[in-house]
């Protein structure tokens, strides 16, 4: 059974970090880009960050460049999303996503809610 699980969200004040981990099973996780995406209330989901399969090429949104760091342990299953230097603007639910490198097959997380709220 494929799965991917967010966790590590929370309530943290401005300025404040998260790390936010997905874990995957039921799939061959190193054939797989990750991508992290964000949904405020009101808004359209969004892009946030991507690191490719093997190699780890990573790619940052602009509002969160310099301050969000994504990264994955192949061996392990699980890719993170270190978040420093939060803002109110960075509240959301945030979606771990699994593209395959050739077929685009995805798969999606449930999502963590993540509040920055002082």
């Amino acid at each position: 059974q494929v799965q991917l699980v967010e966790s590590g969200g929370g309530l943290v004040q401005p300025g404040g970090s998260l790390r936010l981990s997905c874990a995957a099973s039921g799939f061959t996780f190193s054939n797989y880009h990750i991508n992290w995406y964000r949904q405020a209330p009101g808004k359209e989901r969004e892009l946030v960050a991507s690191i490719t399969t093997i190699g780890g090429r990573t790619n940052y949104a602009d509002s969160v460049k310099g301050r969000f760091t994504v990264s994955r342990d192949n061996a392990k299953n699980l890719a993170y999303l270190q978040m420093n230097s939060l803002k109110p603007e960075d509240t959301a639910v945030y979606y771990c996503s699994a593209r395959h490198r050739i077929t685009g097959s995805t798969f999606w997380g449930q999502g963590t809610q993540v509040t920055v709220s002082s």
